[in-house]
């Protein structure tokens, strides 16, 4: 499973979402603020983090910023109990991908890391696996078991672009103007 730091200078809030976390079967590193986030960052190579906003030293709009400029990609959940539409934009503008609000439902944060984690792995990967079907972006091809199918790109783009977001619907516009481009005719 995945490797979760979890940052919040909140002990009892660090501790339940730790447990949460570990009866799905991950692993977790805890830190109390920015500053020590940053070395736990690098000593244990998170794949993705859990932040509080609010926390001393530094806070998490400026842990996020930080990670950003140098070129962390990793999915960054933001929690916090700053519930304004305002501080939720800032949250998500500063480069997290997910923002809730406190008090959290712990079951809601587990289902939220679980879509973050496959959402990530999709982009870093660039392959889809649906049952028994595996579809590669870089090579453009589709296979199950020996059998591989090369597609032409614009049916393949299409084909990854409808799996890699399984229950979201999409406009023939929407799905027109990513695939061909807004100036197709």
């Amino acid at each position: 499973m995945a490797k979760i730091l979890i940052v919040d200078d909140d002990k009892n809030i660090c501790e339940l979402l730790r447990l949460y976390l570990e009866k799905e079967g991950h692993t977790v590193v805890l830190a109390n603020d920015g500053e020590e986030a940053l070395v736990r960052f690098g000593a244990e190579n998170p794949d993705i983090i859990l932040l509080d906003v609010m926390m001393p030293e530094m806070d998490g709009l400026e842990f996020t910023k930080m990670l950003r400029q140098i070129g962390g990609d990793l999915p960054i959940l933001m929690v916090s109990a700053k519930a304004l539409s305002s501080d939720i934009k800032a949250g998500l503008r500063a480069g997290s991908d997910d923002y809730m609000t406190k008090p959290i439902d712990p079951e809601e944060m587990v289902l939220r890391v679980k879509a973050l984690l496959r959402r990530f792995q999709i982009s870093v990967e660039q392959k889809i696996t649906v049952g028994d079907v595996v579809l590669d972006e870089q090579a453009l091809t589709v296979s199950r078991g020996n059998e591989v199918v090369e597609l032409p790109q614009k049916e393949f783009q299409l084909l990854y672009k409808l799996l890699s977001s399984a229950g979201q619907i999409f406009t023939r516009q929407q799905l027109m103007d990513e695939i061909w481009g807004m100036d197709s005719a």
